[in-house]
């Protein structure tokens, strides 16, 4: 393990708001994406990972806005997912300010995509996300729209195809593990980091630091997370202005804990735990 591991929290964003639920259900509203997005940032994230989680609903991306505010404030790379469908989809969202896109439904609708947007705009570029649930069979297989929608694709075999039609990384997010607290699919990640030779991102799961080392043990290239770091942000920063017009703000409301199961750390305290276990990652 020679090259830095990266630690990126990943925003789910709905309208203005970032959101989060369990198993990619149940959203609830946190915050502005663009207030997370700056403490993030300050705090060392290697990347951050913006998803419009219901563009799917209406087939475009509606995050350029968002982006665009969000690229004046902060200098690392800013990955943009969700209903990008086409090259000008991508071109868009990149004009807008984003360094990466990831896409799903319409890289297993239309493989071909994964060609021609690595060949346009370079492989490091495009991230393949691929959801996963696993099967009683102890298969894996690929669905879309937040998990919602099944495929009949495999993830190992699907996963193999992306790296040869082009595609610089996978973003892996287990949808049985996400947003429960209970770590990452380490069976998943496994798997997919061996079969393949571009960097795996896992993602869905973290509960605490130590799930995170345990991913990068299983061969992840980079840790995606967002429970464990956007509940400690809350409790520091908690602001419920702006949000009576859209979305459920009862958990900001209430005080409640989210999830017992779920430690509030924030990046510094991810990338020492990792670094104090000898794992290179970009810490001081």
């Amino acid at each position: 393990m020679s090259q830095n591991i990266r630690v990126i929290p990943k925003l789910d964003i709905k309208g203005p708001n970032l959101v989060k639920g369990i198993h990619l259900e149940g959203l609830r509203v946190l915050g502005k994406p663009e207030d997370f997005a700056k403490y993030y940032y300050e705090a060392g994230a290697d990347e951050l990972i913006y998803i419009d989680v219901v563009a799917s609903l209406y087939g475009r991306n509606s995050l350029h806005d968002i982006v665009a505010k969000t690229a004046k404030e902060i200098f690392i790379p800013l990955t943009v997912a969700g209903g990008l469908r086409t090259i000008e989809d991508i071109r868009s969202v990149l004009r807008a300010g984003a360094d990466k896109v990831s896409i799903n439904t319409a890289a297993i609708n239309n493989p071909s995509l994964i060609r021609e947007a690595s060949r346009v705009f370079g492989s490091s570029t495009i991230t393949i996300s691929i959801e996963a649930i696993k099967q009683s069979d102890g298969s894996y297989l690929a669905y879309t729209d937040n998990g919602r929608e099944h495929t009949g694709v495999e993830v190992l075999t699907w996963a193999k195809t992306v790296e040869e039609l082009g595609a610089g990384e996978i973003m892996l997010t287990s949808i049985d593990r996400e947003g429960t607290g209970r770590g990452y699919d380490l069976e998943l990640t496994k798997a997919v980091s061996e079969k393949v030779s571009i960097p795996v991102i896992a993602c869905g799961g973290a509960g605490n630091s130590q799930h995170v080392l345990e991913a990068v043990e299983a061969g992840a290239n980079a840790v995606a997370m967002a429970s464990i770091l956007h509940y400690g942000f809350i409790e520091k920063h908690k602001n419920l202005s702006g949000y009576h017009e859209e979305g459920n703000i009862e958990f900001l409301k209430s005080g409640r804990e989210y999830l017992p199961g779920i430690d509030k750390v924030d990046i510094g305290d991810v990338k020492k735990y990792l670094h104090q276990h000898n794992v290179p990652c970009r810490y001081s």
